[in-house]
């Protein structure tokens, strides 16, 4: 019987090693993994080596130059040289992180018979017509007429004419180096018309350091989804609102000298809030707003100027203030007032307002004056208010902009996501960062090879995928939740049953290795 029973207790102590080692080896090999694995934070793979290579990405503007040489313009000996093609490069001396280059692609070539025709007429404004009809030029190229030394066309003291397409006229010369002195002065003409280092740098005001070029020449009005599109597109959305009875806010002060009142320079801040209060463009509108106000000041405070910081009226009495919009005021005839009883019915010249509001919107938009070469006839903008390669430029610029928000956004999304490992990359993430760093590559192709408009909504696609990205709302679901919170919540569930199967598994342990060392028995 004692046999008996110590043979059931050595079988009772067997099945206790084997169900402790199987508990083990099912925590083990099925518990920890699975644990392991429905804890873990989904993070989808992402192109870290592409974005970090977008730090040290060169753009290269292409700006396509047809040079079209007409009858006498150059020897004759030049003249049997063409057609050919002259590349003219050089880098825009911007403190930026991304190198930038120039590039004129100049074709030469002889003039057509129509394109003769043109420019042998005695009115500039015919040869630009009969120019425009037969083709219609691609966005940023440039076609630069060349016409003989003493012809007729311009002004004898003018040496070239920028045009309000994407035109310009150049006189020709006949001199054994004609090509490279007319080379030199179309490069002078093509650069007022396309890409200088003060547009670049204006667009890349933000991305710059504090230096000459960030302090004074940041653009006003600071690109965003809302105003690309409208430009883009000419999506734009006119409304008019009167309002009787308005104030400005701010008293003016009366000058005896001139028996009249003036707004100085330091009190027209205080001007837009009063105002702005009353008006209803932003509260029904979803995309940015751009506000022109004409306010016709009421009798006790009449006529009311607006002075300069020199204290000098200013010519058109309006001022404008970035990223809101201008203000202009319309003083009335005092004889008005005096012929008739009030109320007055005044009739405003809309011509002369809207010639303030237009030149306030083309600086809104960073659309500052050329900078053209010595005797350069510049064209006037037609009734648009706004010159064909003047819209080019701010293609370029906005291009460029795009491309360097959209580097920076993936840039500083990349550090933040290899910092914290506890941000969560979902798939649409991921989807938004890849289409994003395509479309960057994309635009700086077809800035390459000229294609301005297609680099321009490739930019677009850029920055909007990378802007989604970085904002999406699901990076910020488990970046409060540190690996200390995960152990406070786990431990007290896997404890009470990690505690027994380590105490068996030592106790095994101990057993077996005092077995190991037990001498056995010699006859």
């Amino acid at each position: 019987m004692a046999a008996a029973g110590a043979a059931a207790t050595d079988l009772e102590v067997v099945r206790g090693k084997r169900a402790a080692l199987f508990f083990a080896a099912v925590a083990i090999v099925l518990g920890l993994p699975l644990w392991w694995k429905t804890t873990e934070t989904y993070r989808a793979s992402l192109p870290y080596s592409q974005i970090s290579g977008l730090n040290a990405l060169q753009l290269r503007l292409m700006v396509p130059v047809t040079v079209v040489f007409t009858r006498e313009s150059v020897p004759l000996d030049d003249q049997e040289k063409l057609p050919f093609t002259v590349v003219h490069e050089r880098e825009i001396p911007l403190k930026y992180k991304m190198k930038i280059k120039c590039r004129f692609q100049k074709a030469y070539r002889r003039a057509l018979d129509y394109e003769e025709e043109a420019l042998s007429s005695g009115s500039v404004q015919e040869a630009e017509a009969m120019l425009d009809e037969p083709q219609e030029q691609a966005e940023g190229s440039l076609t630069v007429y060349v016409i003989s030394e003493h012809s007729s066309f311009l002004p004898q003291d003018m040496m070239s004419y920028i045009g309000p397409k994407r035109t310009a006229v150049v006189r020709g010369i006949m001199h054994r180096e004609a090509f490279n002195i007319i080379g030199r002065r179309i490069i002078q003409v093509a650069q007022a018309m396309s890409l200088t280092e003060d547009v670049l740098a204006a667009a890349l005001a933000d991305h710059l350091p504090e230096d000459k070029w960030s302090a004074e020449k940041r653009r006003p009005l600071k690109s965003s989804l809302g105003y690309e599109i409208t430009f883009m597109l000419g999506n734009f959305s006119v409304d008019s609102q009167i309002l009787y009875y308005a104030m400005l806010g701010v008293n003016p002060r009366f000058d005896s000298a001139s028996s009249s009142y003036y707004l100085d320079m330091h009190s027209l801040p205080h001007v837009i809030n009063p105002v702005e209060s009353r008006l209803g463009s932003s509260a029904a509108s979803l995309y940015p707003v751009l506000n022109f106000l004409l306010y016709v000041p009421e009798l006790a405070h009449s006529p009311l100027y607006i002075q300069d910081k020199d204290g000098a009226p200013v010519a058109t009495n309006a001022f404008h203030s970035p990223r809101w919009g201008g203000i202009m005021v319309y003083n009335v005839d005092s004889k008005a007032y005096n012929a008739s009883a009030l109320p007055v019915r005044v009739e405003v010249d809309m011509v002369r307002v809207m010639e303030v509001f237009l030149a306030q919107l083309r600086l809104l938009f960073g659309i500052a004056q050329p900078q053209v070469p010595p005797k350069c006839l510049l064209s006037g903008p037609e009734s648009e208010g706004l010159m064909t390669w003047e819209l080019d430029r701010l293609l370029w610029a906005r291009s460029v902009e795009n491309l360097a928000t959209a580097t920076t956004t993936l840039t500083s999304l990349a550090q933040l996501l290899g910092k914290i490992s506890n941000i969560v990359i979902k798939d649409d993430v991921a989807s938004e960062v890849y289409r994003a760093v395509a479309a960057i590559q994309k635009s700086a192709e077809e800035l390459a090879s000229g294609h301005l408009a297609s680099a321009f909504v490739a930019s677009q696609e850029a920055v909007t995928s990378s802007e989604r990205a970085f904002f999406d709302p699901s990076l910020l679901h488990l970046l409060y939740f540190p690996d200390d919170q995960k152990f406070a919540i786990y431990i007290p569930l896997f404890l009470p049953m990690a505690v027994p199967i380590l105490l068996s598994l030592v106790k095994i342990f101990l057993e077996t290795r005092k077995s190991w060392k037990k001498p056995g028995k010699t006859d």
